[in-house]
């Protein structure tokens, strides 16, 4: 997913045989993803770690935004290779077959089927994210119309009135519905809404299941809607100049 994201918008990416890597090059730190595919294991974790750095440039100042890096299994300190612990979000199972709560009456949720539509998801999701670093980023920060035609990702805008106020996303692949990028607006906070989009891309396909990563605040959300916690990832950043 963040390898198809970060392309769309001109980025690159590449897969090793120890890591998934993703870049934008741009202010996005959730389209910027190491995602590692086995344990870091002790006598090859200096040269893992050289190779990340080697594809995310972190001495060129021409590339921007921040780096995660997401690990299923304990790493290890990282601190000495630049980085830093964000934390141990917990990785969450809904098996199919969920039946969700009645959305409240003035809530709208419409999914993204054109430009006006996703730029208005964008602008939820860096809002409400909230995304810092792209506060005043005009549309096609984090993705581009040539969204609309991957196969794999949905995306749903929730309106009330005519105020677009949460969004949420998904992508389906490998038989999971995989939730991403589920932002409120702050002050549109604790009325259910978060919880109706999340609805909405978890049972995208409802003949699968479906996963997501959480913050703890987020996770009593999830525990209503009968998400089953897993295990805990390990989640590290790391800066860039530019």
């Amino acid at each position: 997913m963040c390898a198809a994201l970060s392309d769309a918008i001109g980025g690159w990416s590449a897969e090793l045989a120890t890591v998934a890597l993703a870049d934008s090059g741009r202010a996005a730190a959730y389209t910027n993803c190491a995602t590692l595919l086995q344990p870091l294991a002790v006598e090859t974790a200096d040269a893992t770690m050289a190779e990340i750095a080697a594809f995310y440039r972190f001495d060129d100042s021409s590339h921007q935004g921040a780096v995660i890096l997401l690990s299923a299994w304990p790493t290890g300190d990282l601190r000495p290779y630049g980085w830093t612990l964000a934390g141990h979000p917990p990785l969450h199972l809904l098996p199919a077959g969920a039946t969700p709560r009645p959305a409240r009456a003035e809530l709208r949720i419409e999914e993204v089927r054109d430009l006006a539509g996703l730029h208005a998801w964008e602008r939820v999701v860096i809002d409400g994210f909230p995304l810092e670093d792209l506060r005043d980023a005009p549309p096609g920060s984090i993705v581009s119309e040539t969204w609309l035609e991957e196969p794999r990702a949905r995306q749903w805008v929730g309106w009330v009135d005519e105020r677009p106020v949460c969004a949420s996303a998904v992508w389906i692949e490998h038989g999971i519905n995989n939730v991403a990028l589920v932002a409120t607006l702050p002050d549109a906070r604790r009325r259910g809404y978060g919880e109706a989009v999340t609805w909405r891309a978890a049972l995208a396909d409802p003949s699968l299941p479906a996963m997501l990563f959480s913050s703890d605040d987020g996770r009593p959300v999830y525990d209503r809607m009968g998400f089953l916690p897993l295990w805990r990832l390990t989640l590290w950043y790391r800066d860039r100049p530019g």
